[in-house]
C-alpha cells in the first residue's frame, strides 16, 4: 500500500497497518501464533466498514444477523517480534452458497509472515445458519478480488 488515503488499492485489496506490543508477544518476544487470528479478525472488520457492511447496522436489523468463522487455515511463515509494523492484508474472494470467503496475509515490508484463508458464514442473532442477505452481498460485489 503506498499511504494513500483509501484503505483499498487499485486491486480492491484492503491494508491495515498494525504495529506489534509487548502484549501480542510471548516469553520468546514473538507474536504469539493466536494473536494473529486477532490480527486478521481486524483486518476483516476494518475490511467490511469500509465497505459499506458495519457489524452494528447488522445486528441492528428486523432480522438480526452477524458473521461466524467456519473455517481458519493459518500458515505461519516467520516471526514478527516487538515494535514490527505489520500489514494486513484482506482479500474478498467473494461467496459460495452459504460460505463468505476471505484471503488474508499479514506482511512486514515485502516479506509474508503469516497467510490464511477464512471461511465466514452469515448467521441468525441466534446463531442459526442463513443465507448472506442480498444487500450485504451487494454491497461487496465490487470488492471482490480478481486474481
Amino acid at each position: 500500500m503506498t499511504g494513500a488515503a483509501s484503505p483499498f488499492d487499485a486491486e480492491r485489496q484492503h491494508w491495515l497497518r498494525v504495529r506489534i506490543y509487548y502484549e501480542d508477544t510471548d516469553f520468546t518476544g514473538m507474536v504469539y501464533h493466536a494473536n494473529y487470528l486477532r490480527f486478521f479478525e481486524r483486518g476483516r472488520s476494518e475490511f467490511l466498514r469500509d465497505a459499506g457492511v458495519s457489524h452494528q447496522d447488522l445486528l441492528s436489523r428486523p432480522d438480526p444477523a452477524a458473521f461466524t468463522l467456519t473455517n481458519v487455515n493459518v500458515d505461519y511463515k516467520r516471526a514478527a517480534r516487538i515494535d514490527d509494523e505489520l500489514m494486513i492484508r484482506s482479500r474478498y474472494m467473494g461467496t459460495k452458497g452459504v460460505r463468505v470467503l476471505f484471503q488474508q496475509t499479514a506482511l512486514r515490508g515485502d516479506e509474508v509472515i503469516a497467510e490464511a484463508d477464512i471461511t465466514a458464514v452469515m448467521i441468525h442473532a441466534d446463531g442459526r445458519p442463513r443465507r448472506p442477505i442480498p444487500d450485504v452481498v451487494e454491497k461487496l460485489a465490487s470488492y471482490v478480488f480478481q486474481r
